[in-house]
């Protein structure tokens, strides 16, 4: 192997197998003139650094790994594989046999989308190019049906490709370029099915008639191990292509080193390690963030008598003479040691140290350029496990300290990607880290692949919440009556977000508020008078919007901003459907305040026990449209399995219709059977488990309040404790439209120990609370501000008062000196504290508040009212 440097810009590196002249400049590129001509009218600014490497070999028919930041481009490969299917040679393989050309292997349905847009944009020139995407449910009767004849490029996943391959074992016997996209996630995430697929190409390239081309194009942002057998057990010396530092270090075996010590220790840890260079004579750079660590070093590194250079941006010694002057304590037979921070580096232009030490934990971007340093030293020997130290010529050490927290979380990443040891240490303080990550989360939304599957299969790059935070989850609660009977309620889908997401309002079996209120809205602004603009639009106010008759009640939810006609336009909320829209602001109505009593309509609903096929995080198209077509603004019934604040988790949700006149409802579907039976749904048992576990993190509130968290049993439970004809429950009966009557009770599995239990196990905090009385009850102010999911419990001598503010749990239990009469005592939620109202057993003047002392509950000075006979009372 040769390694070869661009240094002329700093952010260019390439490290290359085998020479390659690049291509920079689009004129000169490797590609059809055609090809070239609908790229320039495509605004195309190409080729890249990376594609100036990698389009040379792929446009002559050799087998290449490109590893680049750019790895997730598929104009990477596209262009110069349009070039090869163009040639006369390409069209003249295999006559008489079917089959594709060229296979884009691409780890998920979204990307297979965008290659095949992008091969139908740059492919209007090719003739016979014709290229096919397939996307295959689990029903085989569907992937018998696919026809592929005359299709050139095939593009597909690997669950996809397998499913054909299950019908067509012929299907690859005319393939000549097999292109992986995104390795690293085909590798990690399909380790498997990629070498079976691997297999299949194999005896296929090995029974193929003539002299014909097979080659594989593999891209990715990074190395995997899986690609060291993709090389030696599938390729024919590959040219490998890499521009990224870090991933060119794994490839060429740099050891990578973790050291813990404390950071008082640290200077005693480098001369541990710098004892072992000298004894074997290496180049050593050690790196450090700031001049004066330079400096201490470099002076520690003299008081023991080890020659070293430093380099700052304030050392006199310039970067020409620094050089000259490492190289020759080498040349002499001196180990070389040079102390410098990372600014330095890159005038320098060091590649052949042979150990770098990283005496501050490096960030992103530095800790590239720091192994960069070591290049002229990586050493690519490919071997199907751990690396042996003979094979090993350049490493990396990291002193990891107590305070050493900012950039571990990538710094271990890498270190896993690489399969370096990693100490227990670097594990805690990750953990901590990423901690106080999701902490700063905590005013985010909800994560909604966290709602919508029971789990998130990214939490570290998703920018979303994955913890409750009541403040915000519970700010809008449902009304009593929202849920009548959570064994059945009816709800009709609005606003379809995917196939088991939508918006949408609770009907309640009798007289239904919002249908009335809707009526005396659209009668009130039918009257030309009543339709008052807004003078002022403000944030959060409601309004009035008529679209067409119908009249619906908006939040204002972005302030107003001008467009280039200077129209003042608004985002807002139709807070009865739950989607969103931009309108004009004149358009905005005021609307009175009658209108504005009902809470707001809308709430989310989430379908359980189904998820996309094949590891999907997104439903395919195909399933949502099929879907919001089937349930929108239609009637169904279901069971509520699971709340939080607005958000209600359904199993099952069945469409239905109703037959006054025999006083029915007949079963139409069960959506998550829909879902099922188009092959594109698989079951997630966990679903509601997960949402559960998620939400006992947090206090189970009285139902009574807000219908918070009640948890039922597992969802087995569930259907066998419903009775077999009733439709919210049972699937099978909603398939062959059974008719159902009123379902019997379900036992709600959570009571108000479990809930007292659940709340005394968070950390919790005693709220200040200030007192005054009179001849008949004692007023308690207890200072919380904005309280959420508050809790107050009466009896004759004890008040017990809960809630959280701002993220805390805060706890009152408070035993009384005297008695109350608990059926009469109140509490009263305010923006800025709560009021309780404790009415007396007896009548007059109590002498304390409490049988023993608390610290955090005083008189109420302002509020007292001494008489001049009264002595003094406690405080507490």
């Amino acid at each position: 192997f040769q390694s070869f440097q661009n240094l002329g810009d700093e952010k260019n590196f390439v490290f290359l197998s085998k020479k390659i002249e690049p291509s920079s400049v689009l004129d000169t590129a490797p590609l059809s003139d055609g090809l070239k001509k609908e790229l320039v009218q495509n605004n195309f600014a190409g080729p890249t650094f990376t594609e100036s490497y990698c389009w040379p070999p792929v446009a002559r028919g050799c087998d290449v790994v490109v590893i680049s930041h750019q790895g997730n481009d598929p104009l990477l490969y596209i262009p110069p594989v349009l070039t090869l299917l163009q040639s006369k040679s390409a069209f003249q393989a295999f006559p008489g046999m079917n089959g594709p050309l060229a296979l884009i292997l691409c780890p998920g349905l979204k990307k297979a989308q965008l290659v095949f847009d992008l091969l139908k944009t740059h492919g209007n020139h090719c003739r016979h190019l014709h290229p096919v995407l397939i996307i295959l449910g689990q029903n085989k009767e569907a992937a018998s049906q696919v026809e592929i004849q005359g299709g050139e490029v095939v593009v597909t996943t690997p669950y996809n490709l397998l499913r054909l391959l299950e019908l067509n074992t012929g299907l690859l016997c005319r393939l000549c370029h097999l292109v992986l996209d995104e390795i690293e996630v085909l590798f990690s995430d399909t380790t498997e099915q990629m070498f079976t697929i691997l297999d299949h190409y194999k005896k296929a390239t090995a029974q193929a008639q003539g002299n014909h081309p097979h080659r594989i194009i593999a891209v990715g942002t990074q190395w995997n191990k899986h690609v060291t057998s993709l090389i030696k057990e599938f390729m024919n010396d590959p040219y490998v292509v890499i521009t990224v530092v870090e991933e060119a270090a794994i490839f060429g075996n740099v050891h990578q080193v973790v050291q813990p010590c404390m950071n008082s220790n640290k200077i005693a840890e480098l001369l541990k390690i710098l004892d072992f260079t000298q004894r074997n004579l290496q180049k050593v750079l050690v790196f450090t963030d700031s001049i004066p660590e330079v400096e201490m070093i470099h002076k520690a590194l003299k008081s023991n008598s080890i020659v070293s250079l430093k380099k700052h941006k304030e050392s006199k010694c310039n970067a020409n003479c620094v050089l000259e002057r490492w190289r020759r304590m080498h040349s002499s037979g001196t180990p070389a040691v040079l102390v410098l921070t990372d600014d330095c580096l890159q005038p320098l232009g060091i590649t052949d140290a042979t150990c770098v030490i990283h005496f501050s934990v490096p960030a992103p971007g530095a800790f590239g350029q720091r192994l960069r340093s070591t290049a002229d030293n990586f050493c690519p020997v490919l071997k199907d496990s751990a690396v042996d130290q003979e094979h090993t010529k350049a490493k990396s050490i990291i002193l990891l300290t107590e305070s050493s927290s900012c950039h571990v979380p990538g710094i271990l990443r890498y270190l896993k990607h690489a399969e370096a040891e990693i100490p227990e240490e670097l594990y805690d303080l990750t953990g901590r880290v990423l901690e106080s990550k999701q902490d700063k989360k905590f005013s985010r939304p909800l994560c909604a692949f966290l709602k919508a599957f029971g789990i998130c299969r990214n939490r570290t790059a998703c920018p979303d919440r994955h913890q409750i935070n009541l403040s915000m989850d519970m700010a809008q609660n449902f009304a009593d009556e929202m849920i009548e009977t959570p064994e059945r309620v009816t709800i009709v889908p609005l606003l379809i977000v995917h196939a088991t997401n939508y918006f949408g309002r609770i009907v309640k079996k009798q007289k239904d508020q919002y249908t009335v209120l809707a009526k005396e809205m659209n009668d009130y602004f039918k009257v030309a008078g009543h339709r008052i603009s807004a003078n002022t639009v403000e944030k959060s106010v409601f309004y009035g919007l008529r679209e067409g008759a119908i009249c619906h009640r908006v939040q204002v939810v972005e302030s107003p901003a001008k467009d280039e006609e200077n129209i003042s336009k608004v985002t807002v909320k139709y807070i009865d459907e739950g989607r969103t829209s931009q309108v004009n602001s004149d358009q905005l109505l005021h609307l009175p305040a009658r209108f504005q009593s009902l809470p707001p309509q809308a709430v989310e609903i989430v379908v359980c026990r189904v998820k996309p096929i094949d590891n999907e995080v997104e439903w395919n198209p195909k399933v949502t449209d099929h879907i919001a077509h089937k349930i929108k603004g239609k009637l169904h019934h279901a069971k509520v399995v699971h709340t939080l604040g607005r958000t209600v988790w359904v199993d099952p949700m069945v469409g239905v219709t109703n037959i006054p006149i025999m006083k029915i409802w007949i079963n139409e579907y069960s959506i998550r059977s829909e879902i099922l039976s188009t092959g594109l749904g698989a079951d997630n048992p966990e679903h509601v488990a997960e949402i559960q576990k998620l939400c006992r993190q947090m206090p189970v509130l009285d139902r009574a309040e807000n219908l918070e968290h009640f948890t039922k049993k597992d969802a087995a439970g569930l259907e066998e404790a419903s009775s077999p004809q009733d439709t919210s429950t049972q699937e099978n009966s909603a398939e062959s439209s059974n008719t159902s009557a009123s379902p019997p009770s379900a036992d709600v599995a959570q009571t108000e120990e479990a809930e007292d239990s659940t709340m005394h196990q968070q950390k919790s905090y005693h709220p200040q609370i200030k007192w005054f009385q009179d001849n008949e009850a004692v007023t308690l102010k207890v200072q919380i501000l904005r309280a959420a999911g508050s809790k107050c419990k009466f009896s004759k001598e004890k008040v017990a008062f809960s809630a959280y503010s701002e993220g805390k749990l805060y706890v009152a239990d408070l035993e009384l000196y005297q008695s109350i009469i608990a059926e009469k005592s109140t509490c009263v939620i305010k923006d800025r504290e709560a009021v309780i109202l404790l009415v007396k057993e007896k009548k007059g003047a109590w002498c304390k508040l409490l049988k023993n002392k608390n610290v955090h509950v005083s008189l109420d000075f302002e509020h007292w009212e001494e008489s001049e006979g009264e002595r003094p009372f406690t405080v507490g």
